[in-house]
């Protein structure tokens, strides 16, 4: 199933620099064949279900691997049944309207 999810990993315990850990898991991403798009508050995925989720499992092990303690972890999920629909696609149709 074809899935578009906004992952937002936060690794707790290790200070206030969380981009060490935030690079970890664009690295994981980018190396499983995903497309990615980071923003301010997470990175947006596209992909197929079984390889993202599987991606997002590694990240957590790579960010624990790096010493950190504890991971919080928000996944928001998109499918759809009628069409399959990309990153760009969602966004388009609303900067159509603007």
């Amino acid at each position: 199933m074809h899935v578009l999810v906004d992952l937002c990993v936060v690794p707790i315990g290790v200070g206030v620099n969380l981009a060490p850990y935030i690079a970890t898991c664009e690295r994981v991403l980018a190396e499983a064949g995903l497309k990615i798009q980071l923003h301010p508050n997470g990175t947006a995925i596209e992909g197929e279900w079984g390889p993202v989720f599987e991606a997002i499992e590694t990240c957590h092990r790579a960010v624990h691997a790096m010493g950190c303690p504890r991971i919080s972890t928000f996944v928001k999920v998109h499918t759809r049944t009628d069409r399959e629909q990309s990153l760009e696609d969602k966004v388009a149709s609303v900067q159509a309207l603007l």
